[in-house]
């Protein structure tokens, strides 16, 4: 790589604060940003104000702020954040344990809504304990502009924060509700944005969707500019279809679980003229599947799935507005440096606050991804867990590593003992594959079970767990062999015949191998699983301690080197690992490679 940040922004002047070269007039385009080490960013937030916090690692913030020194924020160690929405001067954390935590400027926003707001500062972050002394499970927030909407306990949407123009469910007009209110149950998903004074949320019982709040510009989709102060169908849409929807202070847009995309409002012409006012199928994106969406006060970008980037609203923090057109998605190039990831799914992502948009590559969690393919795919599975007729497979390997157990107490503990269902034992796989909590309150009843300390640690990841496979040789199960290369041997004996060749041996699990190697993922799917092939040769003519540093990297994710290693033959020979073994995580291993690069001055 040719530098160390993959942060991009461009909007107004305001935030030179964390442009990486400062400028005298809007930041043009796409303007590299100075926030480092960005292969570890998780999920980065911008407010109203000149300010964001960058999400990094499982507990710990970073908070940028105009004229003012970094700073870094540390949650409990036994918290794990799980979401971060914001509008204006405030920012609430969601974390695995249900619990919400803000951290917000209440001097300048009245609306907080916290008890103490007044003394709320970018100081600190605070819990807000008014969920948990109610013993509501937060599942998801929201955020709108002054307004508030929290998911708890599966399916009880509560809100708080500003009501003016209806926009909180309450089915009344103006006024405050200063902290969290019950407006109703069976609700699924809930959505507004950073600037919108409106809210939208789908329902299980009956599977539609809603709106309420302002709707001056046609915004809310329902074929009127009518003020909404209680919950109305949107027509032609089932809650269930919806994957999405972001709201604006001008427009929303829509995007289907198809990836279909959706606008109504100003700056939605759809290609029928000044009909604004339901949501209509943007031509323009007709043939894409949109996966990303992101609204500002007045703009809105997508990307698809194959990392294409759309944009339309108002430029005057963008682009020119003589370059796009405001009514009608713009495809915008990528920055130079996101180029050699066009062909990677799930790494560039968008964010923006009311005038500044952002965009960064996400590598949160590679090996994850990686081994969330191998959970799906369920190649070589050795074993099995559940009750008879709904025995899920798994790897042994990966279960006992994880939870310290046994596949037999495992089993015994929650399919003999305790019989749980299909989907709590589901929950707790995606924890044991991907390090998921997708459903807080099963995993915890399965932690219980098995007697293991809930909710896990900070730094009980796959990530480690996986490291400390590597050195369990008992499990693997396939090798690569490395042919010996000796420079005095001569290819033929006396006798006319062929010298028998000699090869060293790698050993590995056949499992890493897959999830890690798009190479191998294409081999073990080419080779029938019933040939039992348990090794394969080696035809890159790499050295043995290339390859063999190369397996270890899949395991770890860090190239590591010994004294009596050749640092540029392994430089020189790793150098097409990504492109040839076809690996997903091109930005974290061209980083371990520029710095054993930069340690013995190989640039």
């Amino acid at each position: 790589m040719t530098n160390s940040s993959s942060v991009y922004l461009t909007g107004p002047r305001d935030y030179e604060f964390v442009a990486k070269e400062k400028k005298n007039n809007n930041l043009p385009k796409w303007t590299e940003s100075s926030i480092k080490k960005t292969q570890t960013i998780k999920k980065l937030v911008c407010a109203d104000g000149t300010h964001l916090l960058v999400w990094k690692k499982p507990n710990k913030l970073e908070f940028y702020e105009k004229d003012k020194e970094k700073r870094k924020y540390q949650l409990p160690k036994n918290e794990r954040i799980k979401d971060i929405v914001s509008s204006y001067e405030t920012y609430l954390i969601l974390t695995e344990s249900g619990k919400v935590w803000s951290l917000a400027n209440g001097n300048r926003f009245k609306e907080v809504p916290l008890l103490d707001a007044d003394q709320s500062t970018f100081e600190e972050i605070r819990p807000v304990t008014f969920f948990e002394e109610k013993k509501l499970f937060v599942n998801s927030l929201a955020m709108g502009y002054g307004s508030c909407y929290y998911l708890c306990n599966g399916d009880q949407l509560y809100a708080s924060g500003s009501n003016s123009l209806g926009r909180l469910d309450l089915g009344q007009y103006g006024g405050k509700v200063p902290m969290p209110t019950y407006c109703q149950d069976k609700v699924i998903k809930i959505f507004a944005g950073i600037n919108s004074l409106n809210f939208f949320f789908t329902t299980s019982q009956p599977d539609r969707l809603y709106c309420c709040g302002k709707n001056i510009y046609g915004e809310l989709g329902i074929g009127s500019n009518n003020l909404q102060k209680k919950p109305t169908a949107v027509k032609n849409f089932k809650g269930s279809e919806i994957l999405t929807v972001s709201s604006s202070f001008y427009h929303s847009i829509l995007i289907t679980k198809k990836g279909q995309t959706f606008g109504c409002g100003v700056f939605i012409k759809n290609g029928h003229g000044d009909n604004k006012y339901i949501f209509t199928l943007i031509p323009q994106l007709k043939e894409k599947k949109v996966v990303q969406l992101t609204t500002g006060r007045d703009r809105t970008l997508v990307l698809t799935d194959q990392n294409e980037l759309y944009v339309w609203g108002f430029f005057n923090y963008l682009y020119p507005t003589d370059e796009l057109q405001n009514d009608f998605p713009n495809k915008i190039s990528l920055p130079g440096f996101f180029t050699k990831y066009l062909g990677s799914k799930d790494l560039i992502r968008i964010a923006s606050g009311s005038f500044v948009s952002f965009l960064y590559l996400d590598f949160k969690n590679i090996l994850s991804q990686d081994l969330r393919i191998l959970y799906e795919s369920q190649k070589f599975c050795d074993c099995e867990i559940g009750t008879m007729g709904n025995q899920i497979p798994v790897h042994k390997a990966i279960i006992e590593f994880r939870t310290k157990l046994t596949i037999d107490q495992i089993q015994n503990k929650l399919f003999v003992e305790k019989s749980i269902n299909k989907e709590q034992t589901l929950s707790f796989l995606k924890w044991i594959y991907y390090d998921e909590i997708s459903d807080f309150e099963k995993l915890e009843q399965t932690f219980n079970l098995l007697e293991l300390t809930f909710p896990p640690s900070v730094d009980n990841t796959i990530e480690k767990d996986i490291a400390q496979l590597y050195q369990n040789d008992d499990s693997k199960d396939f090798k690569i062999l490395v042919k010996i290369v000796d420079d005095n041997q001569v290819e033929e004996n006396e006798d006319n015949e062929e010298k028998e060749e000699n090869y060293e041996e790698i050993s590995v699990h056949k499992f890493i191998l897959y999830a890690r190697s798009g190479l191998f993922r294409a081999m073990f799917d080419y080779v029938n699983e019933k040939d039992n092939t348990n090794q394969v040769q080696d035809y890159t003519n790499k050295s043995i301690k290339s390859l063999e540093i190369l397996i270890k990297y899949f395991y770890t994710n860090s190239i590591e080197m010994t004294t009596e290693q050749d640092p540029k033959l392994i430089v020189d020979e790793l150098s097409d690992a990504v492109e040839y073994y076809q690996l997903n995580d091109q930005c974290n291993f061209e980083s371990e490679l520029n710095k054993i690069k930069n340690q013995f001055d190989l640039n």
